[in-house]
């Protein structure tokens, strides 16, 4: 019935046509307990997540369309009469998936059943990038954080243990806190009702015995430290900037999504997570496949790379060339990846940080001579350092300093050092700074930008995973959920990918190839011609 109905198939139908068997229920028995009622297959429910994610459905949506839609019951090898489950069993099987790595798990055996169709080899050619997530809350002000937290704490509490409320809400607190807070973007006295918030605040977990503090309330706790002090007086007040505030890593934006963080790269600002993206890149006509997701909170993009390479290597998809961003690379890096992976770290390394590299002026790092045999830096007038000390603040750099009878007298002084003090030249150790030093050579080189340039591919993948499948906002709370929802993504990406090569190569298998000599018709102007023997340009009718 389903092929009489879709002779040509659909995207689902396809799904188990030219890719059956991505996992069995044998692949998820150590989620599940072995007593107890026999549950859903688990399969199945994971074959409806990727499905869900492909087609970019709700849970209500993705469960009626496993009830009614025949091409999903073909995918799902179900009976027609087969009802379906409820969508909120989807939100059990999503909250079993983020448990520890077992999501990275669920992609492990996808890209297992896409190498064994020959679609993915080790050793070749990768690239990874980075985007922003939204987090699945709203912007909160301060003093928007501060009431709903409050109200968070309330809806906790009166669920755990409502006799706690008796003897401390009264009306004033219903009229605070009994709706969800919408302020204006200049509401009436907001220092005032801050300052207030933060009493209630307080009392609220004066009141609360440790042992009924529920999530909602420790995120409180942690909201009140952030954001006021308890000066030398024992009164509370909202910190001010000389007080000293957490960092955007650090400083929570909304009490229902702690993980999220608020983040500034370049003129982008926003709240929530950074997902990298890695996939395939192969100078060959072979497709291009995702073989790793991270999502994280907002960080540097190079503190993923470790993570990123240590997966890939369980997956045996190591790369032997790993084109990234500047963000992704340091000289670190770059020894560890060749060191413990064998892969070569392949981006621009950034140059250093002093005014003489800003400016273009004057003499960089890169002017001296540095003899790390004999221990000691010679200058580009010739003068040669004395003091070679490694200190523990720095490691692992190590610091040359000049003396300032050397500097002082010397004419190109303005082009070298600013002030009193003489010159200090910082250097990482020996195979770290060749390794640095010959990364930045390469960079101006036409063969290393030829071959960097692949990289920029993967903006195409990135503008597919936010734009075609929704990834930028997330739907859930906290990061390993989020990262349940890239995960599906990235797998839906990879079967949409392999499935369209599939359909490729059966339809060039099963039909002759077409004819590449198209000769345009005679029109009635040339027939006219040929029929008074004119001569006219017949190369248009060979269709060139």
């Amino acid at each position: 019935m389903a092929r009489a109905s879709n002779p040509r198939g659909t995207t689902a139908m396809w799904v188990r046509d030219h890719l059956d068997g991505l996992w069995r229920d044998e692949d998820f028995a150590s989620w599940y307990s072995r007593d107890g009622r026999p549950g859903l297959s688990p399969a199945q429910l994971a074959t409806v997540c990727v499905l869900q994610f492909l087609f970019n459905l709700s849970d209500r949506q993705v469960a009626e369309a496993v009830r009614c839609r025949i091409d999903f019951k073909y995918a799902l090898a179900m009976e027609l009469d087969d009802p379906g489950f409820h969508h909120s069993v989807l939100t059990d099987f999503r909250d079993r998936l983020r448990e520890g790595d077992r999501a990275d798990s669920l992609l492990d055996l996808a890209l297992e059943r896409m190498r064994s169709a020959g679609l993915l080899k080790e050793r070749g050619r990768q690239r990874t990038d980075s985007t922003q997530v939204l987090a699945a809350a709203r912007e909160l002000t301060r003093l928007e954080l501060v009431l709903e937290a409050v109200r968070a704490a309330l809806e906790e509490a009166a669920r755990c243990a409502p006799e706690v409320l008796d003897e401390l809400v009264d009306a004033d607190w219903a009229k605070r806190y009994g709706r969800p807070v919408r302020l204006t973007s200049q509401p009436s006295h907001p220092a005032t009702r801050l300052k207030q918030a933060g009493a209630d605040a307080r009392r609220l977990l004066e009141h609360l015995p440790p042992a009924t503090r529920g999530p909602r309330a420790e995120v409180l706790g942690q909201i009140m430290v952030q954001n006021f002090l308890i000066d030398i007086r024992g009164n509370l007040r909202p910190r001010a900037d000389r007080d000293g505030q957490p960092r955007g890593a650090l400083r929570i934006v909304s009490p229902y999504d702690p993980e999220s963080r608020r983040a500034i790269r370049g003129n982008t600002r926003w709240s929530g997570y950074l997902v990298h993206v890695t996939e395939t890149c192969d100078a060959d006509d072979s497709v291009n496949l995702i073989t790793d997701v991270a999502t994280t909170t907002p960080t540097r993009d190079s503190q993923a790379m470790p993570g990123i390479h240590a997966r890939l290597r369980s997956r045996r998809l190591l790369p032997a060339e790993h084109l990234v961003d500047g963000g992704y690379v340091s000289a670190a890096l770059l020894d560890r990846s060749a060191r413990d992976h064998q892969v070569q770290l392949v981006g621009p390394v950034k140059a250093s940080g002093s005014w003489q590299e800003k400016q273009q002026t004057g003499f960089t790092r890169e002017a001296f001579d540095i003899d790390f045999d004999r221990r000691r830096v010679t200058c580009p007038n010739g003068q040669t350092s004395e003091r070679w000390f490694e200190p523990p603040a720095m490691t692992p750099y190590t610091v040359v300093r000049f003396a300032a009878r050397q500097c002082d007298p010397c004419p190109d002084r303005s082009l070298c050092a600013r002030g009193a003090s003489a010159r200090t030249v910082n250097f990482l150790p020996r195979h770290l700074h060749e390794l640095q030093a010959h990364n930045r050579t390469a960079q101006h080189d036409s063969q290393w930008r030829r071959r960097y340039a692949a990289r920029s591919g993967v903006e195409g993948t990135i503008c597919e995973f936010v734009n075609g499948h929704r990834a930028r906002r997330g739907r859930y709370h906290g990061v390993a959920k989020t990262h349940v929802q890239h995960v599906l993504t990235a797998i839906a990406i990879a079967i949409a990918i392999a499935i369209a090569i599939a359909i490729n190569i059966e339809r060039l298998a099963t039909h002759a190839p077409p004819a590449t000599d198209h000769p345009r018709p005679l029109t009635a102007f040339q027939l006219y011609l040929d029929a008074r023997d004119l001569t006219w340009e017949s190369w248009w009718q060979q269709g060139k």
